[in-house]
């Protein structure tokens, strides 16, 4: 495994920002315009994804940041299950929805490969050192 030294390293981190972009590439449309709330509420949650991964990283402990990337990793399910509002109301179509809803199960699965990772390491971060 590659060290990671900064949180700009971490491939989970890269694909939220990845999916944050496609978020906002998606809620940038006029489909989207009327519904203010959920516009608001996915670009929040998607921001949340890499926001978290990025916080816990920086806490310098694995129980902080296996804390924090559980809530990215929560985030990653809660745009997941807003996207589908989206496609229900026609904000969405089945291909961006698609692409999305794949980047985001994908990081998903880094996050929980991480936090695998953490709970099994002997290192415990260097605020533990």
């Amino acid at each position: 495994m590659a060290k990671i030294e900064r949180f700009e390293d971490i491939e989970s981190w890269k694909l939220a920002r990845e999916a944050v972009n496609l978020v906002y590439d998606a809620t940038n449309g006029e489909r989207f315009g009327p519904d203010f709330a959920l516009c608001n509420q996915i670009r929040r949650a998607a921001i949340s994804i890499m926001s978290n991964i990025a916080e816990g990283f920086e806490r310098n402990g694995n129980k902080e940041f296996l804390q924090f990337l559980a809530v990215a990793k929560g985030s990653c399910g809660e745009v997941r299950s807003q996207l589908y509002i989206a496609l229900d109301q026609g904000y969405l179509g089945k291909e961006t929805f698609g692409e999305i809803s794949e980047t985001l199960l994908t990081t998903s699965r880094l996050i929980s490969g991480i936090m695998k990772y953490l709970r099994q390491s002997e290192h415990r971060g260097s605020k533990f050192q």
